[in-house]
Order: structure tokens, then C-alpha cells, then sequence
């Protein structure tokens, strides 16, 4: 068995400076690479607007590709249920949670691989404002039968106030032995670094913020062509910014 974590608890995680990227250009070039077209399938997008289960089967040589959204002003308890029911499946589980306010966002993912030689691939990010409550509650089960199996799983987050709370507890339940699994969260702030080096270059502070926030949830919507989806979480990042005095 191959598996490791980073901060499972992830509570009392101490708030680091995240790096979005080493330049401006790189910042810019994130946004494009999740605006453009995508080749080939591309993920499936739920925007969450009140809570709601979702439960998904997959069987054997089947693929679900799943990208949840959460603008700010919504809050709601999202429990994700997937079953993997057949050798070859694939599976790509990604949210995004963008949260100012009052809201209270929480994810709750049971990802559970009751056959073998699957692949399980998770990547939620949140930016937390205001006095948000945001929560990220996520467990990889791995059946005894369901060797040669991967799961990985990353939960990672930006508190932009003082008063918002994340919480984030991702875990591991592997009765397997030959599988390749890891978990992992993290919780922090904006690298000022990155962005005194942003001004630097003549980019107005408010806006190299904006940057780094779009850098940040870029991995969660690539491959997502849909450019008015794209348009509005832009311009909630603006509002968090605008809003907030980050």
C-alpha cells in the first residue's frame, strides 16, 4: 500500500502565504488555459444553488467527470456519494467554493472503490471571506477486493478575512494492500511576496489580488468552456476583493 497526507486534520492548520504563480504572465495565462475550449470530453458542471445529495454509480470502463461550483451568496450542504462498481472506471471529482457573507458551504464527498484497478481523482479549492464558514469533509473508502486501485484526494483553501473559518478533514479507509492513495488539505492566505512582485511590474494591487484568486481556482475549472460560467466567477473573485479589502 502506497499512501500519505498532508495536515488531515486540517482545523488548526496554520495559515501560510499560497503561491499562485511566479509572475503575472502565469496568472494570465491560468485564466486563458481555463476559459479556452477544452479538447475532447469535457467535465460536467453543477452550479450549486440550494443543498442537494448527488449520488453517482460508475461501472466497469466508465468515466464521470463532475466540477461543482458555489457562488457567493449560496449557502448549502452538498453530500456527493460515488460508487465504483467496475474495474476501469475513472473518475474526476472537482468544486470550487467561493464564499463571502454568512455563507456556510459544505462538502461532504464519500468516495467509495468497490473494484479494482479504478482511478479516483478529487481537487476542491475554496476563497473564504466575510465571516463564511466553509467545510470540507471527504473520505476515500478502498474495499478489500478493489486492489491495484488509485484515489487521490486535495482540498485546499484561502481565508481572505480575519472572521471566516474553514474546516477541512480529508481521510483515508483502505482495506487493500496493493493501491496508490494520498490526501491532503491545506489552508492559507495570499503570498504578499508574489504580489509586491506583481506591482512591481506596474499591476495595480487590487488587481494582482485578483490574479492570484484566479490562478488559485484555475486547476478546479480546466478544461470548462463555458465563457459566461466563466465571466460570472470572475466577477464574484472582483466582489471579494471589492468587498473585503483583501
Amino acid at each position: 500500500m502506497d499512501s500519505n497526507s498532508s495536515n488531515p486534520a486540517g482545523a488548526a492548520a496554520e495559515l501560510r502565504p499560497y503561491s499562485a504563480a511566479a509572475s503575472p504572465e502565469l496568472c494570465r495565462r491560468a485564466k486563458r488555459e481555463w476559459t479556452r475550449p477544452g479538447s475532447g470530453d469535457r467535465p460536467a458542471v453543477i452550479v450549486v444553488e440550494s443543498s442537494r445529495p448527488e449520488n453517482f454509480v460508475v461501472g466497469a470502463g466508465e468515466r464521470l467527470d463532475v466540477t461543482f461550483v458555489v457562488l457567493p451568496g449560496i449557502s448549502a450542504e452538498i453530500p456527493v456519494t460515488v460508487d465504483i462498481t467496475g474495474p476501469g472506471a475513472t473518475v474526476d471529482l472537482k468544486g470550487l467554493y467561493l464564499s463571502s457573507g454568512k455563507d456556510q458551504v459544505t462538502f461532504n464527498i464519500a468516495m467509495n472503490h468497490h473494484a479494482g484497478g479504478s482511478i479516483s481523482r478529487q481537487l476542491f479549492n475554496g476563497l473564504a471571506s466575510g465571516e463564511a464558514k466553509c467545510s470540507f469533509f471527504g473520505k476515500i473508502i478502498v474495499a478489500q477486493d478493489a486492489q491495484k486501485s488509485e484515489a487521490y484526494q486535495e482540498n485546499h483553501n484561502i481565508v481572505l478575512s480575519d472572521e471566516a473559518l474553514v474546516n477541512t478533514k480529508p481521510q483515508l479507509e483502505i482495506y487493500a494492500d496493493d493501491v496508490k492513495c494520498s490526501h491532503g488539505a491545506t489552508v492559507g492566505k495570499l503570498n504578499e511576496d508574489e504580489r509586491f512582485y506583481m506591482r512591481s511590474r506596474g499591476i495595480p494591487e487590487e488587481e494582482a489580488k485578483v490574479l492570484q484568486m484566479i490562478s488559485f481556482v484555475a486547476p478546479v475549472l480546466s478544461g470548462i468552456d463555458d465563457e459566461i460560467l466563466a465571466t460570472r466567477i470572475e466577477n464574484a473573485i472582483r466582489s471579494l476583493v471589492g468587498n473585503n479589502n483583501v
